[in-house]
């Protein structure tokens, strides 16, 4: 299944973004922490490159998230010329009490009286993006909900004097190219119930965890997993909380619901879906899938055209 989620809201916030951007000094892109890479939009990337301007990275959730895992992917986004990585969750104030300085050593010539620290703030549905805002501004001014995209609206607020912050609502983008990464988010609760089906992205999740995590399996619901695939996990799951639907079939609904929210609340432990090594893997591979499609398109383009011309010449 191929998850995309682009409500109209969406798009209008991209280009009242775009306008945005012209007056902004640096953008902060909040991603969570574990997906990381499949968490970025690539739209802001876009926006920002095309103006120039440097990025404060925050991986938040670090608190759901395994640690190595994280510590990988800080080193990684702090390779990238313009950009700087930072771990954090909102849970802890003196990790969000550090953003402001980190900001400002992005934009040293900003941040003074005749001129402001103008600063974006931007990220995907449902990465905490609000709760930092409030937890930076210490007052509730962004709405917080369960649910992605929650905030619609761009608005405008002052950190101090000499610092603007522009919050925008979150964005994903247009097409999620990779499956994965649809999945990544819908299991992560950034994409909206009306766009998934619980159980395929729960099979998902399960299989990752199988993959990098199924001793948390283990001790989360109490079997063992060995010679398992996603389905009998969630079977397995089913059958330990005594999920039973009339006729005493497994109630597999429920069981991939207890699932998903186990992995999103962290008590399944501190999970990370992809690493940048698993991240360039996947990359690789789809770029060499592109690439056989494109062969194939041209090959048929071609013997269309030579078939043509055999029948031209038969006439």
């Amino acid at each position: 299944m191929a998850i995309q989620w682009y409500p109209g809201h969406m798009n209008a916030a991209r280009k009242k973004a775009a306008e945005s951007m012209e007056n902004t000094d640096l953008v902060i892109e909040v991603v969570d922490a574990r997906l990381p890479q499949a968490s970025c939009n690539p739209m802001v990337e876009e926006l920002r490159l095309f103006r120039q301007r440097p990025c404060l990275k925050i991986l938040n959730k670090t608190d759901l998230a395994d640690p190595l895992v994280t510590a990988a992917w800080v080193a990684y986004y702090n390779a990238q010329e313009g950009v700087t990585a930072y771990a954090m969750t909102t849970k802890k104030p003196a990790e969000v009490a550090r953003i402001p300085a980190l900001a400002k050593t992005l934009a040293p010539h900003r941040g003074v009286p005749t001129k402001p620290l103008r600063i974006m703030i931007m990220g995907i549905p449902n990465v905490g993006k609000s709760t930092l805002m409030n937890a930076l501004l210490k007052k509730r001014v962004a709405k917080v909900g369960d649910e992605p995209a929650v905030t619609k609206l761009q608005q405008k607020l002052y950190l101090d004097k000499n610092t603007v912050l522009i919050d925008t609502p979150g964005m994903l983008w247009p097409k999620i190219a990779l499956a994965s990464d649809g999945l990544m988010l819908a299991a992560s609760h950034a994409i909206g119930t009306n766009a998934l089906i619980e159980e395929e992205v729960a099979v998902f999740l399960a299989e990752q965890l199988l993959l990098r995590y199924p001793q948390l399996l283990v001790e989360r619901y109490g079997f063992n997993t060995e010679g398992m695939d996603g389905i009998a996990v969630v079977e397995g799951i089913a059958a330990r909380r005594g999920y039973r639907q009339k006729g005493g079939d497994f109630d597999f609904e429920k069981a991939s619901h207890t699932l998903l929210i186990d992995y999103r609340s962290g008590a399944l432990g501190r999970i990370s879906l992809e690493t940048p090594q698993t991240r360039a893997i996947l990359l690789a591979e789809y770029a060499a899938e592109q690439a056989e499609k494109a062969a194939k398109a041209a090959a048929l383009v071609a013997a269309k055209v030579k078939a043509a011309a055999i029948g031209k010449r038969g006439t």
